[in-house]
């Protein structure tokens, strides 16, 4: 197989990550950047530290914060967040051929969500992720392969990846059919030691993994909370189930089943341990967060399948308040660690006994 030569959109936590896999394989890849990670990646390549302490370091990657720099290629991948995306659609048209693809790394619900859809919603503009419909006019859905983002990474320092656990990057035509360049993508993937099978359904995956996201990185902002923190409190966990409840309503209404039960996908989050999410690392940075994507456009699908959402709704505005709070303030939110603490534990509430006998002569 030839090396393809691919540009990543986003040089951070995931697509440092990638460019390094990439570039190591034998492909010809070139990164968007800016400030100090740019400097470091034009000064001294990247460097990954794997999950067992182990460097490698990729020093052939052509980086720039100008695309117009670049000539046509073969793979786009763009690897920036949800609310990063638009700014950035503009001059993406340059490096197209024709036969160039695009694989869009957002977490939540993407933009593209019904294109290639075949379903009543066709070609609906998801708004929240895509309010004017700018970047679906500008991607040419038949150019899009959609993605699923499983590994957890950090920026360590400007140039230097420390890479957590995970190497599934699922991958998947929009209306499901295995096409070659599909196949040629898993393969390049592949290749480069990650995790890429074809799914023929790429929207049910997209659920899996931001069924969790919607719940825990909200909960998490609000409540400095850790995955494990969150699912061994007895509060903490039957909230996100609630929130996870009401999501998975909205998908099985839009005809997205899931292959895990609920409980096991909590599970799962609780086996991580105290691992920050994305959410709770951008708010303590100060940085925008990906609420909208996230959680907003999942309001958004309720109100078009006519399904409840109440506590999706009051956790949304909750974080959403306390996004617009220290944007405003350009302030960042952190937690102190103060030793000896210990967190309260919730009694079972039991009736009072003379509201339990009523309640027993009435029913």
């Amino acid at each position: 197989m030839t090396a393809a030569k691919i540009c990543i959109v986003g040089a951070g936590a995931i697509g440092g990550y990638l460019a390094v896999r990439l570039a190591r394989a034998g492909n010809q890849v070139s990164v968007i950047a800016r400030g100090a990670q740019l400097a470091a990646i034009r000064s001294r390549g990247l460097t990954l530290i794997g999950a067992d302490g182990e460097r490698e370091t990729a020093t052939g990657i052509t980086a720039t914060d100008t695309l117009s720099d670049l000539g046509h290629q073969d793979i786009i991948i763009i690897a920036v967040k949800a609310h990063q995306l638009e700014p950035v659609v503009e001059k993406l048209p340059r490096l197209f051929h024709s036969e160039t693809i695009v694989v869009p790394m957002q977490n939540g619900i993407p933009y593209w969500y019904f294109q290639r859809h075949g379903g009543p919603c066709d070609g609906y503009t998801v708004s929240t992720v895509d309010p004017e419909g700018r970047i679906a006019r500008t991607i040419d859905p038949q150019r899009v392969i959609g993605c699923v983002v499983y590994p957890a990474t950090t920026v360590q320092q400007p140039g230097v990846i420390k890479h957590i656990e995970g190497n599934r990057f699922p991958i998947g035509e929009l209306d499901g059919r295995e096409t070659a360049r599909v196949t040629r993508l898993s393969a390049v993937f592949t290749a480069a030691g990650l995790k890429s099978p074809v799914l023929d359904n790429i929207r049910s995956e997209i659920w899996l993994k931001l069924w969790g996201n919607l719940s825990f990185n909200p909960i998490s902002a609000l409540t400095h909370a850790t995955l494990a923190d969150i699912c061994r409190f007895p509060l903490g966990r039957e909230l996100a189930s609630a929130m996870m409840t009401e999501a998975q309503a909205i998908a099985n209404r839009l005809g997205i089943t899931f292959r895990l039960p609920l409980e096991k996908r909590i599970a799962g989050a609780e086996k991580v341990g105290h691992h920050k999410t994305s959410m709770l690392q951008d708010l303590e940075a100060g940085r925008a967060i990906e609420i909208d994507a996230l959680l907003g456009s999942v309001i958004e699908l309720g109100k078009i399948t006519c399904t409840p959402t109440p506590h999706l709704d009051a956790i949304y505005a909750c974080v959403k308040l306390l996004s617009h709070a220290t944007l405003e303030r350009n302030a960042c939110v952190r937690a102190l660690e103060v030793q000896g603490i210990v967190a309260p534990i919730v009694p079972e509430a039991r009736p009072a006994p003379e509201f339990a006998a009523a309640l027993g002569a009435a029913a």
